[in-house]
């Protein structure tokens, strides 16, 4: 069984940040090959312009990536779609992390849909922003963490499920380490002059790897900034 919760006191927007203009967006990402009506459900759900600047506001329900400063974006609407949806399939989820908290976004929407969500960022102006959020919004299920994303949070481990949302270089031992058996890691990995998107499960016999296609993610950096 999918978790589900509601949001706290969510400021519901107008005009380019309405309702009707998520709403929109579902319609485009569900075109584009979304299927699991529990991550639209949660994507319409999801202020999303509540975690840009309000200069870019009117930009939220694009299906664009769009900088959040020090470098760092807020992923595409379909990439923070997919990445769940993947996640999903691995089965009933209790207890998943994000590495790379960002803008803290795919956290919000995780938390819509599994019961405890652990993330963790290396930048710490950008935790700090996150937490505001996550608090205004009444996400008390995200439990966040200032670290660097390769090590994971091993004392919370093992996780049903691991997010990445930057592109690593190599798959992290320590993440798939950290993997519930049948869990499933899904991550953006430098590969042959570009990026993937892999889904890696762990099982008995070792690691799976699928690929899911093209993507462009900020790179996965390691130490505190």
């Amino acid at each position: 069984m999918i978790h589900r919760r509601k949001l706290g006191a969510i400021p519901r927007g107008i005009g380019m940040t309405s309702q009707g203009t998520r709403d929109r967006l579902v319609a485009r990402l569900r075109s584009k090959g979304i299927a699991d009506e529990m991550v639209l459900k949660a994507i319409a759900t999801v202020p999303r312009h509540e975690f840009v600047d309000e200069a870019l506001s009117s930009r939220a329900y694009e299906d664009s990536a769009l900088p959040i400063g020090l470098s760092q974006t807020i992923s595409q609407p379909w990439v923070v779609a997919r990445m769940t949806e993947v996640l999903l399939q691995g089965g009933k989820l209790d207890k998943v992390l994000e590495v790379g908290t960002g803008s803290g976004y795919q956290a919000a929407v995780l938390s819509l849909l599994v019961p405890r969500v652990f993330t963790v960022e290396r930048i710490e102006e950008l935790l700090k922003q996150s937490r505001r959020r996550f608090h205004r919004l009444g996400l008390n299920n995200i439990i966040s963490r200032y670290a660097d994303g390769h090590i994971g949070w091993a004392s919370q481990a093992p996780f049903d499920g691991i997010i990445v949302t930057a592109a690593a270089t190599q798959v992290p031992l320590e993440l798939t380490d950290q993997l519930a058996e049948g869990g499933v890691l899904v991550l953006p990995l430098e590969r042959n002059g570009g990026q993937r998107l892999l889904s890696i499960r762990k099982t008995e016999e070792g690691l799976e790897e699928t690929d899911l296609g093209g993507v462009i993610f900020v790179p996965m950096l390691s130490g505190l900034s």
